[in-house]
């Protein structure tokens, strides 16, 4: 019910949310979770590559600055997933954590 009353930001900054706090339990949680972490970066790359589908998207009505900003973002988001499989470390795991927690907050309007 929560789910059909939420407008398309607070879904896409739930979802920002959710994937944030998997990364973050898995890198408070290192020795433990770290088998989670695959998981946790595939999780974050679907939701990022739908967000990258959406930005490149011709029929996006967003000004094409703010469409550029997702797009750069999201390469990065990429980028740094591919870096982080090929070497885990607890550490590498904040900036995607930040970015989805700063990203989600603008949704929200508490940025």
């Amino acid at each position: 019910m929560a789910k059909q009353s939420s407008s398309p930001r607070e879904l896409e900054a739930n979802l920002l949310l959710q994937a944030a706090s998997r990364l973050q339990s898995i890198k408070d949680g290192w020795d433990a979770k770290k088998s989670q972490l695959e998981a946790a970066l595939l999780y974050n790359r679907k939701l990022w590559s739908v967000f990258l589908s959406t930005a490149t998207s011709g029929n996006n009505p967003l000004p094409p600055e703010i469409r550029q900003n997702i797009a750069n973002i999201g390469i990065f988001v990429m980028n740094h997933k591919l870096e982080t499989s090929f070497d885990p470390k607890p550490e590498k795991l904040a900036p995607l954590i930040q970015i989805n927690r700063e990203l989600a907050a603008g949704l929200l309007g508490r940025a």
